[in-house]
């Protein structure tokens, strides 16, 4: 794809100006170029790593990260729609704040994953192990992101594990817990981890790769 660069630029500028229709302008004249999953992929995720990258060195406001997630999480849908072949396809998701209310840094990952062209079912937060065990096995997802935000609930994650027993589920984690002690959460069995969404969005992207 040409001009990846400039598209990439022009829809960061857009972004933190929180200018939806400029947004969407930039991806329109992208999408003369590539296809749907190629804008996801090259100009979108990208773009969206950089502004969480500059929030973590300080440098923008978290509620412009929050803004640019929510943003192109609703333009995606006009290009990649929930019933696109790509989104189909893919193993059964879902994300959730285990035993816990705190919403926002779920909402950013959620946002960045549609908007990078994945499918996942958002199950809100106060998730206990019991509810997670039912849902997952009776919706069958095959990969489950949960953020968590106190140490307890972190630790709670092998009891889950264990609770599921020999379902195939794969279980990210992320959150406070395990950006502290990034081999926590290999301690507690999880599948996965990432600090923020642009991890996020490599460790399901790969392990997607490898489920399909």
């Amino acid at each position: 794809m040409k001009n990846t660069k400039h598209f990439c630029d022009e829809l960061e500028r857009s972004l933190l100006l929180l200018d939806k229709d400029a947004s969407e302008k930039v991806l329109n004249e992208a999408s003369k170029q590539g296809s749907a999953i190629e804008i996801a992929n090259q100009i979108i995720a990208p773009t969206l790593k950089k502004i969480g990258d500059d929030w973590e060195e300080g440098s923008l406001a978290l509620s412009q990260v929050y803004m640019s997630g929510v943003i192109c999480e609703e333009l995606i849908d006009k290009i990649l729609p929930p019933n696109h072949p790509v989104r189909i396809h893919q193993p059964k998701m879902a994300i959730g704040v285990f035993e816990d209310f705190h919403l926002l840094g779920k909402r950013i990952v959620f946002s960045s994953l549609r908007a990078s062209g994945f499918e996942l079912t958002d199950l809100g937060g106060g998730l206990t192990i019991d509810g997670l065990v039912e849902i997952i096995k009776k919706e069958k997802i095959e990969i489950m992101l949960l953020s968590v935000l106190m140490l307890p609930a972190a630790l709670h994650i092998k009891d889950l594990k264990q609770r599921l027993g020999d379902t195939n589920v794969k279980i990210i984690v992320g959150g406070a817990p395990f950006r502290f002690d990034e081999e926590l959460w290999k301690e507690v069995g999880a599948d996965g981890f990432g600090k923020d969404s642009s991890e996020a969005i490599q460790v399901v992207t790969k392990l997607v790769e490898e489920m399909l």
